[in-house]
């Protein structure tokens, strides 16, 4: 199922978008320039401004949302740059990483260069509360990414850990999409802390959605081979009951990380087998409604209602 959109506003507020991104990671240095039609106006979902867009419109529209949308994409793709370097990552969105193309230091610098132009949007809506909001995503953002690096190599596997990393790394940033356009349209305590609890939870789902089809997908959904993170020693909510059910046997297949054939297959028998698939599908489904029911806050809208609708397409992307 594909993204389509309810509000007939959305699809102009998207192609302005588009435009303004252009503008603002626009630069002379060649290399930086590249880089930055690779991934940075190289399209996709746009799953984060879409949030911003649609929070601000449901709460009537605020103040700066465009600056906003674009300062929240362009912390999520300095993030990609900086991810795909430390996972040592083949590819990008289909393409060739960055890193690989043009080296280490200039995909690094490059990175930092999309986090100056944030904070120059930053700086233009001239909230304070928002830079902090912002400092703080990033903080947890990264603290979540070297404690997944940290758990791989520990092997602290735990449920809380697991929820630590997905909350930091994914949900932190939806969260700021949607608890931002509530600071700047000074909207009622409730009505924010309803946006930042759908964001924290929508972002919850749909990372455990992408980390379930890690594992479980096909490698024509994936665009790559099944299995990856499990090769990186990255546990996920499926492979932490695998772990449970099967301690010896997928401890043993963790531990060489995949690295014999049929071993990712055989983690997906166990998975069906053991009905662990079906359990984090509940588990995802329960994250969506909880983040469906925290939007009820908010009056009625066609705004709210495609909010809704993003959560749902957490559930039909298993399938």
């Amino acid at each position: 199922m594909s993204i389509k959109d309810f509000t007939p506003d959305l699809p102009t507020l998207l192609e302005d978008f588009e435009l303004r991104l252009r503008e603002v990671v626009r630069s002379e240095v060649e290399f930086v320039r590249l880089i930055e039609e690779d991934l940075v106006t190289a399209g996709g979902k746009r799953v984060r401004p879409r949030l911003v867009f649609l929070a601000s419109n449901a709460l009537g529209g605020v103040p700066h949302a465009m600056e906003l949308a674009l300062a929240v994409e362009l912390l999520h793709s300095a993030s990609l740059l900086h991810d795909d370097l430390v996972d040592d990552a083949e590819t990008r969105r289909g393409k060739e990483a960055a890193f690989r193309k043009y080296g280490n230091a200039v995909s690094v610098l490059s990175g930092d260069y999309l986090l100056s132009r944030l904070m120059a949007l930053l700086a233009q809506t001239g909230r304070m509360e928002l830079v902090a909001m912002f400092a703080e995503t990033a903080r947890q953002l990264s603290e979540a990414e070297v404690l997944q690096f940290q758990v791989a190599a520990l092997h602290d596997y735990s449920l809380e850990n697991y929820e630590r990393i997905i909350d930091g790394k994914t949900a932190s940033v939806m969260r700021v999409a949607c608890e931002g356009a509530a600071v700047l349209g000074d909207a009622p305590p409730a009505e924010r802390e309803a946006l930042a609890r759908f964001g924290s939870l929508y972002g919850q789902a749909f990372q455990m959605r992408d980390d379930y089809l890690d594992l479980m997908g096909t490698a024509e959904v994936l665009g790559k081979p099944a299995g990856g993170d499990v090769r990186e020693g990255k546990v996920t909510l499926i492979t932490l009951r695998l772990l449970e059910a099967y301690p010896e046997e997928v401890g043993a297949i963790f531990k060489r990380r995949a690295a014999e054939p049929g071993d990712i297959a055989r983690l997906q028998e166990l998975a069906v087998l053991s009905g662990a698939d079906l359990e984090v599908i509940n588990a995802i489904a329960a994250r969506v409604e909880q983040a469906i029911a925290a939007l009820r806050v908010l009056p009625h809208s066609p705004y709210r209602d495609e909010l809704e609708s993003l959560a749902k397409r957490e559930l039909v992307r298993i399938k």
